[in-house]
């Protein structure tokens, strides 16, 4: 296990879109944890493959209310309710954003033994799931806030 390098807003890796995952190999395995271990050691909640520079359809999240997630090529196929709230990333650190998501998603995907699930989530795992299949299309929270990106430190003054 490594912890790989998170790139950063401006990297253009981060705008394109990313490619379906069609089988489990040693290398996809090795991603995976990678990506744990570096969404861990960055003090995460979730990370996609393209913030680490690979351009696949997989994510990782833990918010740490149940089990870590593994989503291989999701979608969302259902939304409903609304939540309005401050949102960060990894790849712009030390920034938030006010950010309109749905507060609770249905998100149909494949589990790192690539059997189907389907993960459903409410508040901040809804809000996970959107951000982090977001970064899979090239969308960063920035192009769908409700208002400018803002320093974290200005809050703390």
């Amino acid at each position: 296990m490594a912890i790989r390098n998170i790139r950063k807003m401006g990297d253009e890796v981060l705008r394109k879109p990313s490619k379906e995952i069609k089988e489990m190999t040693s290398r996809t395995m090795l991603l995976i944890e990678d990506m744990f271990d570096t969404m861990y050691e960055a003090y995460g909640v979730g990370l996609a493959a393209p913030q680490v520079g690979i351009l696949k359809r997989l994510v990782v999240i833990d918010t740490y209310e149940g089990q870590p997630l593994v989503l291989i090529n999701p979608k969302i196929v259902e939304k409903d309710g609304e939540q309005i709230g401050d949102e960060g990333c990894l790849s712009l650190p030390g920034k938030v954003a006010v950010v309109k998501r749905p507060n609770h998603v249905v998100c149909e995907a494949l589990d790192r033994d690539m059997n189907p699930i389907r993960v459903e989530g409410e508040g901040l795992l809804a809000r996970a799931i959107c951000h982090e299949l977001d970064h899979l299309d090239g969308v960063l929270y920035p192009d769908v806030a409700e208002e400018p990106v803002r320093d974290v430190e200005e809050e703390e003054e």
